[in-house]
């Protein structure tokens, strides 16, 4: 017999083995399971569906599976079809038990830095102006389109971060891409085909952005972080360096804000050297006790690429970010990111901007942004009640607080947080290899649980404090 794929239920893709059609298909059915290619609960094709994709006659699949029933191999049940029953022997490829959920287990509690709340989701907001998207999106839309990104995203985008991040963003210098690390790709690639040979990083940050600078073929060198945010003044002596890699407005993972005379510090040697600043505005909207601290790259659009993303204030699922160029890099950018094959999904794309359109966004950010504070406040106040000697910081802004150990106590604190089912990430992780030793701490990511999990998981922080 040849290939079959099922009309209704799962698709099939079956082969009798064996003398007579009968036992031919109840050994194939058997080989699928017992490797692993059907799993438990997989959902057969009807006996009808199945024996006319084979071309036999109908009773002899029902046969099979009736007697695959009594050995125990599949399940019937009236309104649920035929299914692959559950085995206790069950093993994948090679006759090897697949690892099961229990062996793979997440830690019981999770203040890794990197996400927010995804229980916060606005579901029920999102599906409404998901439908009003589909509804009123134009037949071309669901076609091959500008690589840029939607014109209607690009739109309410200018007008949100015009207001919200005081940026300059004409539409016609925005393009969408699929997150964050996306568009810092597309970035390497343009920076070194101009030449560019050295993109200058903070001494914190994420190793995968740098990772990601360093396949374009950049090198990169390190500014040193303090208490004023990154040393932009040290650019003008790097003469290697082209671009630099900057978090102003809240500094990953330290949480400062860059100080005012850096900032103008970065641009200034931008506009001297003719290099580029990439603004990294990964949680701009979640500040607390200051005001908001507006976009560096409202300081010069022509010197700075802005890059923004839905990942913190939504969901990091969602795979929707931004770039607002420089007007001469617009071009080099799309022609970086490809054809129109490679282009965003655009009804996500649509749903964005009419959920932005419709005030929704800012709703939920507001909402957000109390929630975060509680937490943090919360944060603090247990960790100064059982924990006092210990001190926190970069909590003006943002989705997570540096927590400071006493020296040498880092890698066994979060040794033991692991073994209470408490995921931690130490300091020193997002530290650059070229930077000087730093202080031993801990990121406490405080938007990373759901709301019920919350109080549990400040309770087994402090269990876990030396």
């Amino acid at each position: 017999m040849t290939d079959s794929w099922a009309a209704f239920g799962t698709d099939l893709h079956i082969e009798p083995v064996g003398a007579g059609l009968r036992s031919g298909l109840m050994n194939a059915l058997r080989e699928a399971v017992r490797t692993g290619r059907l799993t438990p609960g997989t959902r057969l094709p009807s006996s009808r569906t199945l024996a006319a994709d084979l071309g036999i006659a109908r009773n002899t699949v029902a046969d099979a599976y009736a007697e695959l029933v009594a050995e125990g191999w599949l399940t019937a049940r009236q309104g649920s079809g035929t299914r692959v029953a559950q085995r206790a022997d069950a093993a994948g490829p090679k006759g090897r038990r697949a690892p099961s959920r229990q062996a793979r287990r997440r830690p019981a509690h999770n203040l890794m830095p990197g996400s927010p709340d995804l229980s916060a989701f606005p579901r029920a907001e999102w599906l409404k102006a998901s439908r009003r998207a589909l509804t009123a999106a134009p037949d071309q839309a669901l076609g091959y389109d500008d690589p840029q990104g939607r014109v209607e995203l690009r739109t309410v985008l200018a007008g949100y971060l015009a207001r919200a991040r005081g940026v300059y963003a004409d539409p016609e210098r925005i393009v969408i891409c699929s997150g964050y690390v996306h568009g810092l790709a597309l970035m390497g690639k343009v920076l070194r085909r101009r030449g560019v040979r050295e993109a200058a990083v903070e001494s914190y940050g994420l190793d995968i952005h740098w990772s990601i600078l360093a396949r374009a073929g950049l090198a990169t060198p390190c500014l040193p972080v303090d208490g004023l945010g990154a040393r932009t003044g040290e650019l003008r002596g790097a003469r290697r360096v082209g671009a630099a890699l900057l978090t102003p407005a809240h500094q990953f993972p330290t949480g400062v804000p860059l100080h005012p005379d850096r900032r103008a510090a970065a641009v200034d040697w931008a506009r001297s050297s003719g290099g580029l600043v990439l603004e990294d505005d990964y949680d701009g909207e979640f500040r607390y006790d200051r005001q908001p601290v507006g976009a560096l790259q409202g300081l010069d659009p022509e010197r700075v690429v802005y890059l923004g993303t839905a990942s913190k204030s939504l969901a990091p699922g969602l795979r929707l970010a931004w770039m607002v160029l420089p007007e001469d890099l617009v071009g080099e950018v799309c022609d970086a990111k490809g054809g129109p094959e490679w282009m965003n999904g655009a009804l996500d794309q649509l749903t964005l901007a009419e959920f932005m359109a419709s005030g929704a966004y800012d709703r939920h950010v507001r909402a957000m942004r109390l929630r975060y504070r509680r937490r943090r406040d919360q944060l603090v106040e247990t960790l100064a009640e059982r924990a006092p000697d210990f001190r926190v910081s970069g909590i003006a802004a943002g989705l997570h607080a540096v927590l400071e150990l006493p020296e040498g106590t880092e890698q066994s604190v979060v040794q033991a947080a692991t073994w209470q089912g408490l995921a931690l990430e130490r300091l020193s992780r997002f530290r650059h290899q070229d930077a000087d030793p730093g202080r031993d701490g801990l990121v406490i990511g405080y938007g990373t649980p759901s709301e019920s999990g919350w109080a549990g998981a400040l309770d087994a922080l402090c269990r876990v404090l030396p």
